[in-house]
């Protein structure tokens, strides 16, 4: 059933370079609550049809090559009259009623397809997993940079949709090679994309409002003196890794000449008593 709510939801935004701003309101005819799941189901089952090739392809006694000639004569072999070697109960014979390619196309009209991304976008926006980005302009492909934004946001390790203000190749190259992460035209986005993601980065742009420019924090530097202690902790958990192993074949050295040690003695006291033996017999 279809949910509405009439309050106005908010939204995180950042910048490009992940520093947080004041959070922001959703436009009104587009993020208004409603939720309609079974919308939402068709639209997303129609997407996965789509993409089916339905390439499946079997060959009836027709098609399979041989069986023009009779195996054997109508009558006086005492066998069952055959016709054709291609026949459906021999082996390599032809398939009955089987699959011979199909199109697995739904079409489904154009409001119902608004009507499901417009409940999937309210969905995610009241879940607060839509964060509005101030703008993405990249002036070349940087991985990394795109990388530095979503650890920025805590979302690392989830799956996230970028929506730009149309096509921007530098952010699409930025985010190809990242496996959960999938970059795309906010004009082009479906429901089943929407709903594939856990976290959904727009453009405010594309949501046809401008936010003004902030000053970034300078995170770089932060960064780096993180990743230096965080260096010097594991370096020093192993020093102390080391120096227990030491300590430990150290001790394990010293029983070891203990338990050699013993037998010797042992072995002394043996020859000790036997020549003390040997002199009382000789007296």
């Amino acid at each position: 059933m279809a949910e509405t709510t009439n309050s106005t939801i908010k939204a995180a935004a950042y910048t490009a370079g992940g520093t947080e701003r004041e959070r922001v309101d959703l436009p009104a005819d587009l993020f208004d609550g409603t939720i309609n799941m079974p919308v939402m189901h068709q639209a997303v089952k129609a997407y996965l049809s789509n993409q089916r090739l339905g390439l499946a392809y079997t060959k009836t006694r027709g098609l399979v090559t041989g069986g023009n000639q009779k195996p054997w004569k109508q009558k006086g072999t005492g066998r069952a009259r055959q016709g054709s070697r291609r026949a459906p109960h021999w082996v390599g014979g032809g398939t009955v009623f089987g699959p011979t390619g199909r199109k697995y196309n739904q079409t489904i009209p154009r409001q119902i397809r608004a009507l499901a991304r417009k409940s999937a976008l309210n969905a995610r926006a009241r879940e607060d997993a839509l964060i509005v980005i101030d703008n993405f302009n990249y002036d070349k492909p940087s991985t990394k940079q795109l990388v530095s934004l979503i650890d920025a946001l805590g979302v690392a390790g989830r799956k996230v949709l970028i929506l730009t203000d149309g096509s921007k190749q530098n952010v699409f190259l930025s985010g190809r090679n990242l496996q959960r992460t999938h970059v795309m035209p906010y004009a082009d986005v479906s429901t089943y994309h929407i709903l594939w993601s856990d976290v959904v980065l727009v453009e405010s742009n594309a949501l046809g409002y401008e936010l003004d420019t902030v000053a970034e924090k300078p995170r770089a530097a932060q960064a780096k003196s993180e990743a230096k202690s965080h260096r010097a902790a594991k370096a020093e958990a192993k020093a102390e890794a080391k120096a227990a192993k030491k300590s430990a074949a150290k001790k394990t050295a010293h029983k070891a000449e203990a338990k050699a040690a013993k037998p010797k003695a042992k072995s002394a006291k043996k020859t000790a008593a036997k020549k003390s033996a040997g002199k009382k017999k000789g007296k």
